[in-house]
């Protein structure tokens, strides 16, 4: 726990509500935000508006999975004491700040960027690509400067987003002849990116993910499912661990990692069958899983509930980003346009 409260820094983080969260996201930042809400005053913003931005045709959904991701917070240990849940779409200041954001970045800076270009591609978008769409690292950075964060937990693959952020904070500066906004750095994860269980990136919209409120029956399917070595048809067969995701799994939630180790090595030595390793995976992920199923279960049976702590979180966010939009107007020169 940090006593002291100029060590603590602001931070925020969050989801696209495009489908209920899972396991790789627990491995790569739930878990390190739990962390965090004891160590730094934290935010996480549900980002409805970038769920549209390639879902506009699924708004619905995007709007029925606000509640998902909530539940999902919640049931992971995520205080709302503690950590303010907060909804996109639930303080318009946000959206004017993106729009002047959008006025200091170029279209060739925005496809630049390879976490949008790597994205573009895996939906097929090619030239049709909705301008919300490339635009919403911009929509990142409102956000991100929205709440004076100083500190942005993201993977490796959000970085471009941390570096356009700067840019932002740093053309303001020169627009305005002297600081406006800080700059934040990223907190990395120490857990590598876990893959889905076919080996490709793990997400929601590819189905090769494991949802955080899997019951047993989907756990033991999914992971029955994995990609692990092809050429380890037999147990006796030497196996190669690297690029197995029973191993990436187990390397990432195995309590244990000395036994871990140990059936690393029996495998690659040869002896250890696939299906003694995926069993005690199904053990570790059912231990794991359980009790936020659980959680989850019985948060759902008042939903009302769980939208009135986003509902709260977001009112007390507003005043927040109201302060940066006033900020950045006057760098505009929009504060007394009409003589206001």
């Amino acid at each position: 726990m940090v006593d002291d409260p100029a060590s603590r820094s602001t931070i925020l983080t969050g989801d696209r509500p495009t489908g209920p969260l899972h396991l790789g996201h627990y491995a790569g930042s739930l878990r390190n935000r739990v962390r965090l809400q004891g160590e730094h005053d934290q935010t996480l913003l549900i980002a409805d508006l970038q769920g549209l931005t390639d879902n506009a045709g699924r708004a619905a959904d995007v709007r029925a999975n606000v509640l998902e991701v909530a539940l999902d917070y919640l049931a992971v240990g995520i205080d709302p004491a503690r950590t303010t849940i907060a909804l996109q779409s639930a303080i318009p200041e946000l959206c004017e700040l993106t729009v002047l954001y959008l006025n200091l970045v170029t279209v060739a800076r925005l496809e630049r960027n390879p976490t949008t270009r790597a994205e573009v591609e895996l939906r097929g978008f090619r030239r049709d690509v909705p301008a919300g769409f490339l635009c919403y690292p911009v929509s990142q950075a409102a956000d991100v400067t929205g709440f004076r964060a100083t500190l942005v937990p993201v993977g490796d693959d959000q970085l471009p987003m941390i570096e356009l952020t700067n840019e932002i904070v740093r053309r303001l500066a020169h627009l305005a002849g002297r600081p406006v906004l800080a700059e934040c750095r990223p907190l990395l994860s120490d857990t590598p990116r876990l893959p889905g269980v076919d080996g490709r990136k793990a997400s929601k919209s590819l189905g090769n993910a494991i949802p955080l409120s899997a019951g047993p029956d989907v756990l033991r399917a999914k992971v029955q499912a994995m990609f692990t070595d092809p050429s380890h048809v037999r147990a006796s067969d030497p196996g190669r661990t690297e690029g197995n995701v029973v191993f990436a799994y187990l390397d990432a939630f195995d309590p244990d990692q000395d036994g871990v180790a140990a059936l690393a090595a029996r495998y690659r030595e040869g002896g250890l069958g696939d299906v003694a390793v995926k069993r005690r995976l199904v053990e570790v992920l059912d231990a794991l899983v359980a009790p936020i199923r659980d959680r989850r279960e019985a948060l759902a049976r008042d939903p009302g509930e769980v939208l009135s702590i986003v509902r709260r979180g977001s009112e007390r966010s507003r005043p927040v980003v109201a302060s940066v939009v006033a900020d950045v107007r006057r760098v505009f020169h929009l504060d007394d346009a009409i003589g206001a």
